[in-house]
């Protein structure tokens, strides 16, 4: 870039110096409840769409069509002079690294694409249209090669391998022990092992080599009911309403992006990886957003712009189309295996959980997505015995991502559903096997931790209230469900406060706003605490050469963890001056091969109920009755937390009824809005919710609780006609193919089966850090999805 080129203020903050202008305006994104219409209705935000840099050219990339395979070479012959093309020898002669947020199995540009729609190649033009020609007149030969889609067909002795290794990501993303299994398309594996041994009455670890079906033998030997299902969640797309779209120049030997990210200061640390340079020399600024969703974590188009700014010598600016929207990353697909054991009093003896994670094509965040499964498949209940193995499974599908929900949602939908057919089993109320079994203050969860400002058992109470438990004819049924989640663990956040020369306060916080209302958010809480007005705020653009470090705005952590560092600052300005500076911290972490420790420093709770009917002839679900009720401890902004939580339930409600990414051969049939469904003002009319808050509590995210408990609530009203359905989302054809049947057998044995199933594919193999043990995938059909019925004792 010449030195003559203009330089744009970055921020719309600050003045190129960095410094802050004599009177900043407020970020965009501020509700009425603050100062006056929400700029967002009005057309009055400045998106990183919008943006852009004075002599930008324009970058689109050439995607793969085949699923798997090698890129043998490329014809340009068809293109103009001027264009500019990017290939893997690019990328090799630069020497870029591989990179990922806790895997690193990524390359800028790759020659051996594993999914339809991998980056193989990129160009540069002077405008969008150029660029966009230029792209179609790349021609790329390929070698193909065998491919795997499924989950369970990738971790079959003989399945054909994504990836050759897994090495260990050196972002801060990966903040806990990976536990790859090299040979296999298992790149992380998570495990919870705990039970009630020797007679003692706490629980004790299972040791990381002991095998937990044999561990568990006599507890569910112990059972009178045994309950063992598998169900199935597909991929997903977040759909946000504005697509990724970056801009990046080099400046003096620094990199400065503007993005829409989620996580700028992660977004830094890897592109200084990627391009060899300190952390200090990335600037990264993030606009306001128009939706996220969890789309919009990590590097996406970052690294690509970049590195077509540094060889193009000017500013480079990248806007996906909304069919690579759909491409770019989607929610995982997972397969969830859980076998419940119950006293015929209804107490649960024991939980065995197997979980699979389709992470698609490259590992991303789908380890933390597995850990995030483990513990939330448990639910918030009470046993003596668990043991959970979840497993992170490459695949040639699209990559998976950070997804609202974040994992909670796959297996969540899992283990409610199990609740509900045990108590059919057992011939009990539904809601009371959940009141009798529902963990509650000062009780031991399965990760050794003693449960705080739990609240479960008044949350299922809400969500029962909501509906009529009378019989209201055959096509009418009712349905509760209840979870937990848990916040990223350890985290970090800073915020400084700034008094300015006219007397206001500036906040500057890393908290990314994506349309969930974080500028209120910090606005209000920054107004508390230095007990002035609202108008008396002012909240600065997220920008790593201005605000403090946050790990990341992600897993409803923001207002939780904002508020104790606003408070911190604010009191340190009062108390010392024109500055003020708050930090926090949440230690904690699990063993990955035992589970215990510190999942969450609290756990997000929330409860639905559902009144559905079911048309027989057509299979279709007509909602009568939706309700969802979350703990929010202390509410900041009482609109916009309903707001937050009406959302979760839309969300939760697509995720039941309509959401699902579709695929043949590796290629997806439905990335657009005509295919693929969302739900609609028209579906929504019959949602209502609660906010449930505790004078003095402390401050818990709202921004999923209300999204897992959704669908296995949906479920259950649904299975309450007979309808068991196990794959999601609900379709007509679905409920039809799981209509009551005569030959179905719902009656519970008294004969327990002791042994912990027919294992036919149990392997002993070796951890990637040598530590060796035996994977036990239980009996479940690695040939298909088909749906699984259920075994009895």
């Amino acid at each position: 870039m010449s030195p003559s080129t203009p330089r744009p203020d970055l921020s719309g903050q600050s003045s190129p110096s960095g410094q802050s202008d004599p009177a900043p305006q407020p970020r965009p994104g501020e509700t009425s409840a603050v100062r006056g219409v929400n700029p967002r209705i009005t057309a009055g935000i400045r998106y990183a769409i919008d943006g852009g840099i004075p002599g930008e050219w324009h970058l689109r990339i050439v995607r793969s069509s085949v699923p798997a395979g090698r890129v043998t070479g490329f014809q340009t012959a068809l293109l103009d002079d001027e264009i500019i093309v990017l290939t893997p020898d690019d990328v090799e002669a630069a020497g870029l690294p591989a990179f990922g947020c806790q895997i690193a199995d990524q390359t800028v540009l790759t020659r051996e694409p594993k999914f339809v729609g991998d980056a193989v190649a990129a160009v540069i033009a002077p405008t969008p249209a150029a660029a966009r020609v230029a792209a179609s007149l790349v021609e790329v030969s390929y070698e193909r090669t065998p491919a795997v889609y499924d989950e369970m067909e990738a971790i079959a002795p003989d399945a054909q391998l994504v990836h050759s290794r897994h090495a260990t990501s050196e972002s801060d993303s990966a903040y806990f022990d990976m536990r790859p299994q090299d040979g296999t398309n298992v790149c992380h594996r998570f495990r919870i092992r705990t039970a009630a041994l020797q007679g003692r009455q706490e629980p004790n670890v299972i040791t990381a080599l002991d095998d937990p079906d044999t561990v568990l033998a006599d507890a569910f030997a112990d059972a009178d009911v045994i309950v063992d299902e598998v169900f199935h969640t597909p991929a997903a797309a977040h759909v946000p309403m504005e697509p990724h779209a970056t801009n990046a120049q080099w400046v003096d030997g620094r990199l400065e992006v503007i993005t829409g990210t989620q996580t700028p200061f992660n977004m830094r640390q890897d592109l200084a990886h990627i391009f060899g340079m300190a952390a200090e020399d990335v600037r990264v600024v993030v606009p306001p957003m128009g939706g996220a969703f969890g789309a919009k974590t990590f590097i996406r188009t970052e690294a690509i712009t970049a590195l077509a700014a540094r060889v193009a010598g000017r500013p480079v600016r990248c806007v996906l189309d909304r069919d690579e929207v759909f491409n770019e990353v989607t929610r995982h697909p997972a397969t969830v295996r859980i076998r419940l054991g119950a006293k015929a009093d209804g107490t649960f003896v024991a939980k065995r959980i197997w979980a699979y994670v389709n992470t698609g094509a490259y590992a991303d965040c789908g380890p933390g997505v597995a850990q995030k499964m483990g513990y939330a498949g448990v639910g918030p209940y009470r046993f003596e015995h668990v043991a959970v193995d979840s497993y992170c499974v490459y695949t040639n599908l699209p990559p998976g991502g950070a997804f609202r929900g974040y994992g909670a949602m796959q297996s969540v939908w899992a283990s409610e559903r199990v609740v509900d057919v045990m108590a059919e089993r057992l011939g009990v109320d539904a809601v009371e096997l959940r009141r009798q079994n529902l963990l509650r203050e000062g009780d031991t969860f399965c990760t050794g931790e003693v449960m705080h400002d739990s609240h479960f058992e008044e949350l299922l109470d809400d969500a029962a209230a909501a509906v009529s438990w009378e019989r209201d004819g055959d096509r009418s049924g009712k349905g509760v469900a209840i979870m937990l989640k848990g916040m990223q663990t350890p985290s970090k956040a800073e915020a400084r406060i700034h008094l300015l020369p006219d007397g206001r306060y500036e906040v500057q916080a890393a908290t990314a706003d994506m349309g969930q209302g974080a500028s209120e958010m910090l606005t209000r809480l920054a107004a508390e605490f230095l007990k002035c007005d609202v108008d008396e705020v002012v909240v600065c653009t997220p920008d790593t050469d201005r605000v403090p470090y946050d790990t990341r705005t992600t897993s409803s952590r923001s207002t939780h963890m904002m508020s104790r560092a606003l408070a911190d600052a604010a009191q340190d300005l009062l108390q010392h001056g024109s500055i003020g500076h708050g930090f926090v911290s949440n230690d904690g972490g699990l063993d990955p091969d035992t589970g215990q420790g510190v999942a969450s420093s609290h756990w997000h709770q929330g409860s639905a109920a559902a009144h559905v009917d079911v048309d027989a002839e057509t299979g279709v679900i007509t909602l009568k009755t939706l309700y969802a009720s979350s703990y929010a401890g202390k509410v900041i902004n009482p609109h916009g937390a309903d707001l937050q939580n009406e959302g979760s339930m839309i969300l939760g409600l697509g995720t039941a009824l309509f959401e699902e990414l579709q695929f043949s051969d590796g290629q997806m049939t439905n990335p657009n809005l005509s295919d693929y469904n969302i739900a609609s003002a028209l579906d929504v009319a019959a949602i209502s919710h609660k906010v449930m808050q505790i004078p003095g509590a402390e401050v818990h995210g709202l921004g999923e609780t209300a999204v897992p408990p959704v669908p296995p609530a949906i479920g259950n009203a649904v299975a309450s006609l007979g309808y068991h359905v196990t794959r999601l989302p609900m379709t007509p054809e679905r409920v039809l193919d799981a209509a009551p049947s005569a030959d179905r057998d719902t009656t519970a044995s008294t004969q327990p089966q002791t042994d912990a199933s027919a294992r036919p594919d149990a392997r002993s193999d070796t951890d990637s850090d040598g530590d060796s043990y035996t994977d036990s995938h239980g009996d479940l059909d690695t040939g298909s999805h088909a749906d699984r019925g259920t075994e009895q004792a």
